[in-house]
């Protein structure tokens, strides 16, 4: 019934009505950005490659030629990025969207899973809803026995709430859902919320009119906020949460796919059980969504109902769920990408609104590769050394430069300049216009999460890599502090507690930092900052003094760099190795 062979299959959809919901949704967004794509190649394709007749040798020739393909990949995400602001803004000027309402009293499910994470809290919220007809079953796969008696003196102070925990672990957390699905559950209508998620208390009486006024939504996914409480990072990091919400999700209501994004989501049980239940993959609440996209359902996203859950108490619990994210996506692209390309029922836009988010962290190899190139290879390659003189308050100061050849001036323009930096800022664009008011929470944040993200390139680089070789993901509970989810080697498990995901991270920093020094790159050294300070963090506390110092300095190297850049200090070529900071 499980199988994952039946994520697309060629069924029958359940009738032939039109889909109201997805056949409303205009594929005008990523017209725009394939048209302002095309039409960047073609204004500056025939630079890019001219820029090919620098090359003195196998090896820059190479370097070159791929730096000349992934710029426009880049420019790709790019205008993705700022097109997803525009279109959010032009989709809240239009207003809500206004959803049928159906019977407000359907039985309900409430699904809790957990796996050596509970937290009573949220438990809690999912016990107190205002809603009467519905059960709470928490569905516990945790191997620590004094959290699952927690679990149990929890369940026994409610009637409505069951423990079900199941003999084996297989399948992941989709496993663990179709087990309760199939053996317990009967309810028409299911919720599914995680360990730490806060529902609001009327997300069911909300929500099941509105899944059952529309026959053919398949789920509602709903909003969700970060929790201002914990530990220092999560207070730090917080905002981007919400902020990253606010402006990527809704809009799909009328210009992409709906996501399942797993939790906080209210599902409809026969949609399951036409499409043979969850995937058991890690990735399996979207494969869930395209599953039942093909047999005629959609989702649809509720910007008005808000759950609450916690951005990672740690670094390190922050790289767990990252690297869940990375191999769990691969293994996702891996299994389904050629049938979701195939497919006819899923229109091409919604396509791109899968592949566009998805496909970018298994995209952060090639970026890792395009660093170690345009960066490090290139300079050593093709480079100049030179010395700029500048004369300043009667006093002579000389600064070594790397210079490129020639034949790469063609590329020192300020139209070249305008577009590399709006690609580089694009990811980052929509958190500017929340936050431009208070201009130092906005450079507290810059400085936070290019501390966290743009460190993330080695290991989202090997956890690409150990999918490659082993073609295997495993789900690894963010909050789960027990030794029974680590284990493995390097390319197996790629856990970041590794040893060798620690050392690579460190090799990768001194490469980077003797590059940086040797090319006299400003920018590339706080890239080797964060490489290096990533392992230093995961195995302490973010909130620590001295590390709270230390954050700052990857982005004050790699801004100071741009800006010199910018500023034609240095030919503006350290613009041109600035890609993907945040990719």
């Amino acid at each position: 019934m499980h199988s994952t062979e039946s994520v697309l299959a060629a069924s029958q959809p359940l009738d032939n009505r039109v889909v109201r919901g997805a056949a409303q949704r205009s594929p005008l967004m990523f017209v725009f950005i394939f048209v302002v794509w095309i039409a960047s190649l073609l204004w500056f394709g025939p630079r890019l490659l001219q820029s090919l007749e620098a090359a003195r040798g196998p090896v820059s020739s190479f370097a070159l030629h791929y730096f000349v393909t992934f710029i426009p990949v880049a420019w790709l995400y790019g205008i993705y990025n700022l097109s997803v602001v525009l279109f959010a803004i032009i989709s809240r000027l239009q207003g809500s969207i206004a959803f049928a309402e159906g019977a407000p009293d359907t039985p309900v499910a409430v699904l809790y899973t957990t796996c050596n994470d509970f937290v009573e809290t949220s438990a809690l919220s999912c016990a107190s809803l205002e809603y009467e007809n519905y059960s709470v079953y928490i569905l516990d796969d945790s191997s620590d026995r004094e959290i699952m008696r927690k679990i149990d003196r929890f369940a026994s102070r409610f009637e409505h709430v069951q423990v079900v925990r199941r003999k084996d672990r297989q399948g992941f957390k989709a496993g663990n859902l179709n087990n309760a699905l199939a053996g317990v559950v009967s309810e028409p209508l299911f919720v599914i919320a995680d360990s730490d998620e806060i529902l609001p208390r009327d997300f069911l009486s909300t929500l099941v009119p509105r899944i059952n006024g529309d026959p053919n939504c398949g789920f509602i996914q709903a909003n969700h906020r970060c929790l201002q409480r914990g530990t220092k990072l999560q207070k730090d990091m917080c905002h981007g949460v919400d902020v990253h919400w606010k402006w990527y999700q809704p809009l799909r209501n009328r210009y992409g796919f709906v996501m399942f994004l797993g939790h906080g989501a209210i599902l409809r049980r026969s949609c399951w059980q036409q499409v043979g239940g969850f995937p058991e993959v890690v990735s399996e609440d979207l494969a869930y969504a395209i599953a039942i996209r093909e047999q005629g359902y959609y989702g649809t996203f509720a910007s008005d109902v808000t759950c609450f859950e916690e951005f990672p108490e740690s670094v390190r619990s922050f790289r767990v769920r990252h690297v869940k994210w990375t191999r769990g996506t691969c293994e996702f692209l891996h299994r389904y990408g050629l049938d979701l390309l195939r497919s006819s029922r899923i229109s091409w836009s919604e396509k791109f609104d899968i592949l566009f988010p998805t496909a970018n962290l298994p995209v952060t190899l090639f970026f890792f590769l395009y660093m170690v190139l345009a960066a490090i290879v290139l300079p050593a390659t093709i480079g100049e050394r030179n010395v700029m003189t500048i004369e300043a308050w009667q006093s002579t100061f000389q600064i070594p430069v790397m210079l490129m050849p020639a034949e790469m001036n063609i590329l020192y323009t300020w139209d070249f300049f305008l577009i590399t930096v709006c690609a580089l800022v694009s990811p980052i664009l929509c958190f500017i216009l929340e936050m431009w008011r208070t201009p130092i929470r906005l450079l507290r944040f810059l400085t936070h999460s290019t501390a966290l993200y743009a460190a993330l390139a080695p290991l989202s680089t090997i956890s690409v890599l150990g999918y490659a070789v082993t073609r295997k993901a495993r789900f690894l509970v963010t909050g789960d502090t027990s030794d029974s989810q680590r284990g493995g080697s390097i390319w197996s498990e790629t856990h970041p507690d590794a040893k060798g995901v620690q050392r690579f991270e460190w090799f990768a920093a001194t490469v980077f930092a003797v590059g940086a020094v040797a090319s006299f790159q400003i920018a590339l050294f706080g890239i080797a900052i964060a490489y290096g300070l990533i392992s230093v963090m995961h195995n302490s506390d973010w909130g620590r003094p001295g590390l709270q110092t230390l954050v700052w300095l990857p982005f004050s190297f790699i801004a100071t760099g741009l800006a010199l850049g910018g500023m034609g200090l240095f030919g503006m070529q350290a613009v041109f190795f600035g890609f993907g900071f945040h990719f």
